[in-house]
């Protein structure tokens, strides 16, 4: 089943890719997972909207990159809901800029990376954080990106 992607701007002129490729992405991940959905919204926000969410949800100060919001549903029924992210457009570009990688390749990492968390995935203890690190490695490589945590992918 194809994935069902709500993308929401926050407010008017935030950069942020078009709802397709954002779906692609978000599929690619999925299906690396072993894992299926039918529906994800992806919030593009500003860094007072994200910094409100992360101060909110993970009692963090300050503007982070993403933020994911699994679906807790009823356990005996399969909505097929994934959750939401809330992904900072401006702290992307700032990040693609320091990191020296396309803003579009670090907005296709933040995407697979939300959704695996959506999935379950964690990077709180070391093994967790290979295992997460070496699928999105993968994940990207399978979208035509080189490893996200150590590649130039300048455009």
């Amino acid at each position: 089943m194809t994935l069902k992607l709500e993308r929401q701007l926050a407010q008017p002129g935030l950069a942020a890719p078009g709802r397709e490729q954002m779906q692609g992405w978000a599929e690619a991940a999925l299906a690396a997972a072993g894992q299926q959905g039918e529906t994800l919204t992806v919030r593009v926000t500003d860094e007072a909207e994200i910094s409100a969410l992360n101060q909110r949800y993970r009692g963090k100060q300050g503007a982070t990159n993403v933020l994911s919001f699994p679906f807790d549903g009823p356990a005996d029924i399969d909505t097929g809901f994934l959750g939401d992210l809330a992904i900072c457009a401006p702290v992307i570009e700032r990040e693609a800029g320091q990191q020296d990688k396309s803003v579009t390749a670090h907005w296709a990492h933040m995407i697979v990376h939300g959704v695996l968390h959506l999935c379950g995935y964690d990077h709180m203890e070391d093994a967790e954080a290979q295992r997460m690190e070496a699928l999105e490695t993968e994940i990207m490589g399978t979208l035509g990106f080189s490893d996200p945590y150590y590649a130039d992918d300048r455009e």
